[in-house]
C-alpha cells in the first residue's frame, strides 16, 4: 500500500535528475530584522533587500545609523525598509513590529532577531543589576518578540525565525559569564519554541570572532590574533558569513528547525588542540 503522503510526480522528477532549487525565495515576502542596523544585522538586511524582501528593520539607540542604512537600501535596491525603534522588552515596541509588518503585507514570512548587548563586565565586578540587564537584552526581549512574531506566523502562512546567539553560548570562554549565560538560554529557548509550533521553524545562528558587531572591538585590539597565528582558523569571520547563514535558515520550506548553526570557522572546535 502506497503512503497517502507519497508524491509520485516529485519522485518521478528525481528519477530524471530534476530538482527544485528555488532562487529569490523571499522575494516579495515580509521579513522582520530586529537589531537590523547593527554590525551583523545590516549585512543580513542588505542580503534580504537584494532578494527584494519587504523589510521591517528594528533598532534600539542609534537612529542615525538605522536611517542611513534605510537610505542606502533604497538607493541600491529601490525600496525603503520600515523602521522600528525601541527596546524589545517593551510591549508597545513589540506591537510596533507587528504593525509595521502588517503595513507591508498580510503575513510575516520570517524574522531574524539580532538584538542584544555584549555585557562586558569583569567577573569580579558582576552584581545582580548587571546580570538582570544582560538577561533582559540578550534573552527576555528577543524571546518575547520571537514568541509574538511566531504566533502571528503560526496563525498565518507559517515561516522561520532565527535568533542570534554567540559561540560563547556553546563553548566556555573566560570572562563571558554575564553574556554567555543568557545566550545559552536563548539557544534552549529556540528548541522549546520550535517544539511548540507546527508551522514555524526556529533556529539559532551563533557567530564567532567576526569583524563586525560585538566582536569587532576585540578583533581590532588583537584579542583573537593567537587563533590566526596558531592556524586555528584561516581568517576572522565576516558579516557576510553570518548573513548567508541567516538567509539560509529563513528560506521558505527549509527543512531545519530547533538547531544551532555555529559560524566560527571552527574556532570552538579546534581552540583547545
Amino acid at each position: 500500500m502506497t503512503s497517502p503522503f507519497w508524491d509520485e510526480a516529485r519522485a518521478g522528477a528525481y528519477g530524471e535528475f530534476r530538482y527544485d532549487f528555488p532562487e529569490r525565495a523571499l522575494e516579495g515576502k515580509t521579513v522582520v530584522v530586529a537589531g537590523g542596523s547593527g554590525g551583523l544585522g545590516a549585512a543580513a538586511v542588505t542580503l534580504l533587500a537584494r532578494e527584494n524582501a519587504k523589510l521591517v528593520v528594528g533598532y534600539n539607540r542609534d537612529g542615525e545609523r538605522a536611517r542611513r542604512l534605510s537610505r542606502t537600501i533604497e538607493r541600491d535596491f529601490g525600496h525603503r525598509p520600515e523602521l522600528v525603534e525601541g527596546d524589545l522588552c517593551t510591549a508597545a515596541v513589540r506591537g510596533k513590529y507587528l504593525e509595521a509588518a502588517g503595513r507591508l503585507g498580510p503575513s510575516i514570512a520570517g524574522a531574524a532577531i539580532f538584538s542584544g548587548h555584549p555585557a562586558r563586565i569583569p567577573l569580579g565586578e558582576l552584581d545582580r543589576e548587571a546580570f538582570a540587564a544582560s538577561l533582559e537584552s540578550n534573552y527576555v526581549g528577543p524571546v518575547l518578540l520571537a514568541r509574538e512574531l511566531g504566533e502571528a506566523m503560526e496563525n498565518g502562512e507559517g515561516g522561520g525565525i532565527v535568533l542570534l546567539a554567540t559561540m560563547q553560548a556553546v563553548a566556555p570562554f573566560p570572562e563571558s559569564l554575564n553574556y554567555a549565560g543568557p545566550k545559552a538560554a536563548l539557544v534552549h529557548a529556540a528548541r522549546v519554541l520550535a517544539q511548540g509550533w507546527k508551522r514555524v521553524r526556529v533556529n539559532v545562528v551563533a557567530p564567532g570572532a567576526t569583524m563586525a558587531g560585538m566582536a569587532a572591538r576585540s578583533i581590532q585590539a588583537g584579542k583573537y590574533d593567537r587563533y590566526l597565528h596558531q592556524e586555528t582558523v584561516a581568517r576572522f569571520g565576516r558579516p557576510e558569513d553570518v548573513a548567508r547563514a541567516v538567509r539560509f535558515l529563513l528560506e521558505p520550506d527549509n527543512y531545519i528547525t530547533g538547531q544551532t548553526l555555529v559560524v566560527d570557522g571552527g574556532l570552538t572546535l579546534r581552540r583547545g588542540l
